[in-house]
This record gives C-alpha cells, sequence and structure tokens, in this order.
C-alpha cells in the first residue's frame, strides 16, 4: 500500500533550525516584494516619486529606465519600435535576470505571486489533492500565441489582461473588475491546479524563464549526501521537477547545481531543510564557486 501524499511540509525545519532560519527567504522575498509595490504606489498615495511607472515600464529617480521583457516583445512584434529609453531599459533588464536568474521576477518582484503562495498554502491546509496538471510548456505555447495575436491586431492585448498591472493599477484606481482576474487565479490555484497560473499559464514566467540560462546566481545542494528523503522541499518548491537532477544526480555524475531555467531562485527548499542541504551560490560554468 503506497503511503498518503504529503500536503504540508513536516516542520522539521523549524525545531531542528528555529523559526527565522525556516522562513528567512520567504520573509525576504515579501519584503521586497511590497516594498518594490510600495515604492510604485508612493507616487499616486503620497507624492513621493522615486519610482515611476509600474512593472511593465518604469523610471527610477528620474534616471534609470527599466522595461519589463514581454511588453518590450509585444511592442516590436505589433509593428512598433521602442523609444530609445525603453530600449536602454530592456536591456537593463534583460542584463540583469540573466545574470541572477530570470524567474527570480516571479519570485521576488511580481505581486501575483503572493496570491498562487497564498492559494497553495490553503491547498495544504485545507487538504486539497485534486490537480489538474497541464504541461509546464503550456505556459510557452500562451506565450507564443500572445505574440501571434499582438503581431495580426497591431495592439498589446496582454496589457489589458496581465494580472501585474492589474493589480497595480487597482491600488490607485480602485480594483473593479480585476478583482476578477485575481481572484480566478487563486480559485485556479487552490481548487483546478496547484501553482497552475505561474508554473504553466503565465507567458511572462515563461519569457522571464528564457533569461535564465547564463545566470549566476544558483541553488545548490551542497550537502546532498545529508538528505533524509522527507520531500519538503519538493512540496513547498512552486516549480519541483528542478530539483531531482541536482538532489539525486550524483550516481549519474550530475552536479548539486540547479540548472533548470524555471527555479525562481525562491530559497524555500533552504527554508524547509531540516539538513541545510541547499544554499544559494554564485555558480560560474567551468570556474570556480563562491557559496554564499
Amino acid at each position: 500500500m503506497r503511503p498518503p501524499v504529503k500536503l504540508v511540509a513536516s516542520g522539521d525545519g523549524v525545531r531542528e533550525k528555529g523559526w527565522w532560519r525556516a522562513y528567512q527567504w520567504l520573509i525576504l522575498r515579501r519584503l521586497s516584494q511590497l516594498t518594490i509595490l510600495a515604492l510604485f504606489l508612493a507616487g499616486p498615495w503620497f507624492g513621493v516619486r522615486w519610482v515611476e511607472g509600474n512593472l511593465s515600464s518604469s523610471l527610477t529617480l528620474n534616471t534609470l529606465p527599466l522595461t519589463d521583457v514581454l511588453i518590450f516583445l509585444q511592442i516590436l512584434v505589433s509593428g512598433h519600435w521602442p523609444a530609445s529609453q525603453a530600449v536602454l531599459g530592456f536591456v537593463i533588464v534583460v542584463v540583469f535576470y540573466m545574470l541572477v536568474g530570470g524567474r527570480v521576477f516571479c519570485a521576488w518582484a511580481c505581486p501575483v505571486n503572493m496570491i498562487t503562495d497564498l492559494a497553495r498554502w490553503a491547498r495544504g491546509k485545507l487538504g486539497i489533492r485534486r490537480d489538474i496538471s497541464l504541461p509546464r510548456s503550456t505556459r510557452y505555447g500562451v506565450l507564443i500565441m500572445l505574440l501571434l495575436v499582438t503581431a495580426l491586431s497591431g495592439m498589446l492585448v496582454w496589457e489589458w489582461v496581465n494580472p501585474v498591472a492589474m493589480v497595480h493599477r487597482g491600488l490607485i484606481f480602485g480594483m473593479g473588475a480585476g478583482w476578477l482576474v485575481v481572484v480566478a487565479i487563486f480559485l485556479f490555484d487552490l481548487f483546478i491546479s496547484r501553482n497552475g497560473w505561474c508554473g504553466r499559464l503565465c507567458p511572462t514566467g515563461a519569457v522571464y524563464s528564457l533569461c535564465s540560462t547564463t545566470a549566476l546566481v544558483r541553488v545548490e545542494a551542497a550537502r546532498r549526501d545529508q538528505c533524509n528523503d522527507c520531500q519538503d522541499c519538493f512540496l513547498v518548491c512552486p516549480e519541483p521537477q528542478v530539483i531531482g537532477p541536482a538532489l539525486k544526480g550524483e550516481a549519474k555524475g550530475i552536479g548539486p547545481v540547479i540548472h533548470g531555467i524555471n527555479c525562481s531562485n525562491c530559497g524555500r527548499c533552504i527554508d524547509v531543510c531540516s539538513k541545510s542541504v541547499y544554499r544559494f551560490a554564485i555558480h560560474i560554468p567551468n570556474r570556480s564557486r563562491i557559496a554564499s
């Protein structure tokens, strides 16, 4: 008889490492997400305009432009050439995420991640096992379809329904119908597909994952020989398929560094592991590795 599938982490990380070390990366991520959101809202709410715009296109301290990769691609395929400031912002963003990992945007900046994380936590607490597991490649199909529709229509169609933009606009002007999209994503992840939005459908995450192939910041299973097979890391990881090769591939000569482009560097595997198997490291291919 097969053992029951775990729905929540064991809590061994808290008992053996203490509360802070078992939640430090999760707390830092929340602070990062909320700080970024607060910087954008400080202008409309309080008149402090250190950062103007939104996560699609912004200007920091009236000097540093940042342009979301997906909106830049939409502008190009719609038949328009972006302004020089938008081009510079795109280059800065791409270079940054090529160094730290593209999916870092999803875990450390995107406000929708807080909603989907809440849904995943609620699934475990409510004991919901139903999971329609769409292929993870679906998000790349959504991305291609989105760009095709944009090219044919000449309009930035994603910005009409982009939940990230909706959350930002909603906090300034009132959510209105935007609540329907936010609630739909929460309910979809809660009742239909575990991590379905971020892990299988979101085209923003898809395009940022493509920036991860050259990332220097990686999670590595540096002490994988200490693993006790508790499965907590697989349970909390939003992209658990990236863990296996690094954690279990020693017999096949596979190194301990997680190279999967969909790893979001969220650090939850580091948090929950009671044996401190994982850590962040600076990984330079074919060169030295500097642990952090």
